[in-house]
Formats: structure tokens, C-alpha cells, sequence
């Protein structure tokens, strides 16, 4: 059902390019076009993910094709993980509360990482407790899913590991697992070690530009804008606290701590507290940093603790059932939620669509005038349009700096080069003299071309 969901209702509407961030994954490891600037706080497990479908030549729409059955059996595999721990019924419930998030069904056939740090950490909370089961193995499994969620997100994982070190210290028979969490956290954490070390000069120097990049992490009390971004859009940056669009398609989100509470109470009593409470402590500490520590909001960035959430919710709600009336609410609320998910996704999928066409219509009128790689684009949007069109994207200033102003002009001096500016906004100071030509499909943006290179005006173009 969540493969079929988003090949029928994203798949179909997205394939004809790609977003800002995705680009920036995909392009790492394309043997065919130059990446894009990676920054300091992303990670590599999206790239090491999609590499081998870009290397195939898999254009859009066969790249989200693939992530859509690969999250789906993800999806499954995750929570597959919980059935000896609440049953199956509750955890295909737990898996449809998930799945059906208008986020999540967008996200997984999206080059995105946060998706993937949720399917991990399911999958790790759910090996940690099999573990102190006795099971065989469970915690070298759990080590695994740790390791992937450091893969796509390297603090993710060191937030989900707290709690569950935490729990191994204070529960006895646990104290086991300590080596296998801190051995796949480590293993997780080593390539994105390698590269501060390579690129950056350190670990604290990388978390140093990663607090920049993310606008100076440190106490921000940022629900509010969590909550302005419920049902979008997919990036709230920056943005003013407030009622999200539709706010009444919103109300689970303030009805899921309470839930979660509930599902806890509810645990304790029955004795059962462990299955309830560490996915709770794990969400908990999951969203810590995205609602305490940064500026801004994303839905996306909330996934993880909407997966480990999702468990003992369901293990809450499937306990009305002994209540007909009860059972029968839940019915009715769970059916609602659904179509309010696809109300939004409708919506959200729509607008997604029509930004990344103007990447595409941009690309393409970069190609019309003469701007074939090898090729140089900045300014905003450089970097979607820049990858989309086959040329190098280039900052001089913001989140995405990349080089400086003399190292852009010489590059200008060597390749076909354009600045990209909105409608009704001037280039930069060094472009005032170059040919502006407006962009079919754009809204309105021009690509300020640069003067034609030496080298190509002496032998000419082939």
C-alpha cells in the first residue's frame, strides 16, 4: 500500500526532475555531471544510496520509482522488527499510522535523508529490546541500523543512541549492548569523521561550520515554527510562527505528545513499560535538536520521531478495541487522519511540482543559450538548475559558499557562465555588464550570461 501510494500519487507527479537538497545528494557520486556543493552538516548515506542508479543513467523519474519500492520494503523490514515485541496486527497498525503521513509518502520517493534515519531507528530500538531478550544477535543487528542512521544523519544517530545507553546502564542485562552501540556508532560515524578531518581540519571545526550553515545552533525554542510547517511547506526558512495552512488537518500533530503520554500511563499500569517507554525517550531525544537547537523547520526533519512514535500509539489505540464505542471512535479518527494526509499531500505534491519544473524550464533555457557543460552557474537556485542543465554551480556568499568572487571570474574567463536572478532583481556588481536574457517557464528569472570565453571565441564553439 505505501509503495502503490507514492508510485500513484508522487512518483507520477515528480518525475520530471529534482529538488534543491536532492540534487545536492544525487549529484555526489553522478559520473556524468560535477557535483554540488556539499555542506558541512549533511551526510552521505542518501548519495551512497541513490550511486548506483545515478551511475546506471536513472533519470528522475526511474530514481524515484526505485526509492519508492526500496523505502517500502525498508518500511516493512523496520517494522517488521516489532512484531515479537507488541504482536502483528499492532505493528501493521504502527506501520500504517506511519505510512500514511502526507511526509512520509512524499519522502520516500524523494532523494532525502530523514526518512531513512526513521526506518534505522525503528529498527535499532526494536533490536535493542530483542536483545535484552535474549535473542541471538539482536544487538549486532541493532549496531547495524545505528550505523545506517549515522550514515544519512551522523547526530541523528548520536541523539538515538543517548537514551538507549542511558536504558543499558540503568536496566540490568542491558550493560551487553554498550559495546555493539558504541562499535556501530563508530562504524557509522568514520567516513563522516574522515571528511572533517579532510575538508573542514577537524571534528570540531566541521560542527563549527555546521552551526553556521544551520544559522548558529544553540537554545531556540522553535515549536512554534515546527508546528507553521505541519503541512508545509518543505522548507520553512525562514519563517514566522503562527497556524499552519488548513491548521484543522494539523490537530495530530498536537494530539500525538498527548497520545504518547497516554500510551506510556497506560504501559506502566500493565507492566509492559519498556516496548512504550523507550520509543517515547528515543523520539524524544530524536527532536530534540530540530525543536530546540535550530532556527527553522522542515516536516521532513520530524520523521524519525514519527516512526518511534507511531509504535506505542498503536499499541494505545488497538487496546479500544475491547470498548465497542471506543473501537469505533478510533475508527473513525484513524479513517479521518487519512484523508486529511491526502488533502495535504495533494497539495504539497502539487507545489513541489510546479518549483521543480521551473528548475527543469530553467536548465533548459540555460541550454539554449550556448551554457553546455563543461559551464558555470550561481546565484539563488544555482545549484538545482546548475546540476539539472550538466553545469558546475558556484557561491560567493551564503549557506552554499563555495569560492570567492576573483576565483568565479576567472572560472567565468574559462566556461560559458550565467548568474541566475529573480524577477525584478539586479545582478551582482561584477555581472552589471553582462547579457540578461529572461527564462521561459520561470516566473520571470534571468540568466545574466557572461561574455564569451577567450579561448571559445578564438577557436569556436564545435
Amino acid at each position: 500500500m505505501y509503495a502503490v501510494a507514492q508510485l500513484t500519487l508522487v512518483v507520477t507527479r515528480l518525475g520530471h526532475g529534482l529538488g534543491w537538497d536532492e540534487s545536492v545528494y544525487v549529484s555526489q557520486y553522478d559520473p556524468r555531471n560535477p557535483a554540488v556543493f556539499f555542506s558541512a552538516p549533511r551526510s552521505r548515506g542518501t548519495s551512497l544510496l541513490t550511486a548506483p542508479f545515478v551511475a546506471a543513467d536513472a533519470g528522475p523519474l526511474a530514481l524515484r520509482a526505485v526509492l519508492a519500492v526500496l523505502s517500502a520494503a525498508a518500511l516493512y523490514a523496520a517494522f517488521r522488527v516489532w512484531r515479537p515485541l507488541v504482536g502483528a496486527r499492532t505493528t501493521a497498525f504502527a506501520a500504517l499510522l506511519f505510512g500514511s503521513l502526507w511526509i512520509s509518502v512524499l519522502s520516500g520517493a524523494m532523494a532525502m535523508p530523514n526518512l531513512w534515519v526513521a526506518f534505522g531507528a525503528v529498527g535499532a530500538v526494536g533490536w535493542f529490546l530483542r536483545g535484552g531478550r535474549g535473542e541471538p544477535w539482536a544487538w549486532a543487528k541493532a549496531a547495524l541500523c545505528v550505523a545506517a542512521v549515522a550514515l544519512f544523519r551522523a547526530p541523528d544517530a548520536v541523539w538515538l543512541v543517548l537514551p538507549l545507553a542511558g536504558y543499558a546502564l540503568l536496566v540490568r542485562g542491558y550493560r551487553r549492548a554498550l559495546p555493539w552501540l558504541a562499535a556501530g556508532l563508530a562504524a557509522g560515524l568514520a567516513q563522516w569523521v574522515v571528511e572533517a578531518y579532510l575538508r573542514w581540519g577537524g571534528i570540531l571545526e566541521r560542527l563549527h561550520v555546521s552551526s553556521a550553515t544551520e544559522g548558529d545552533m544553540g537554545l531556540h525554542l522553535n515549536l512554534g515554527t515546527a508546528w507553521r510547517a505541519v503541512n508545509g511547506p518543505l522548507l520553512c526558512r525562514p519563517c514566522t510562527a503562527g497556524a499552519p495552512d488548513q491548521p484543522g488537518l494539523a490537530l495530530w500533530w498536537l494530539a500525538l505528545p498527548l497520545l504518547a503520554v497516554a500510551a506510556v500511563l497506560v504501559a506502566r499500569r500493565d507492566k509492559r513499560l519498556a516496548p512504550t517507554a523507550l520509543p517515547v525517550l528515543c523520539a524524544a531525544a530524536l527532536s530534540a535538536s530540530y525543536l530546540l537547537l535550530i532556527g527553522y523547520s522542515a516536516p521532513r526533519f520530524l520523521l524519525p520521531s514519527y516512526a518511534l512514535l507511531a509504535l506505542p500509539v498503536a499499541v494505545l489505540l488497538r487496546r479500544l478495541k475491547r470498548r465497542r464505542p471506543l473501537a469505533v471512535a478510533a475508527v473513525v479518527l484513524v479513517a479521518l487522519q487519512l484523508v486529511s494526509q491526502f488533502i495535504v499531500l495533494h497539495r504539497v505534491v502539487a507545489s513541489t511540482a510546479a518549483t521543480d519544473a521551473q528548475y527543469v524550464a530553467a536548465a533548459h533555457g540555460l541550454r539554449t543559450l550556448g551554457l553546455t557543460p563543461p559551464c558555470l552557474v550561481t546565484g539563488p537556485r544555482a545549484l538545482p538548475i546548475g546540476y539539472a542543465a550538466g553545469c558546475a554551480s558556484a557561491q560567493v556568499e551564503g549557506n552554499n559558499t563555495s569560492t570567492t568572487r576573483a576565483g568565479l571570474l576567472r572560472r567565468a574567463a574559462e566556461v560559458p557562465t550565467a548568474v541566475l536572478t529573480p524577477r525584478g532583481a539586479h545582478p551582482p556588481h561584477y555581472a552589471r555588464d553582462w547579457t540578461p536574457y529572461v527564462l521561459p517557464g520561470t516566473h520571470g528569472w534571468t540568466a545574466w550570461k557572461a561574455p564569451e570565453p577567450k579561448a571559445l571565441r578564438l577557436v569556436g564553439r564545435p
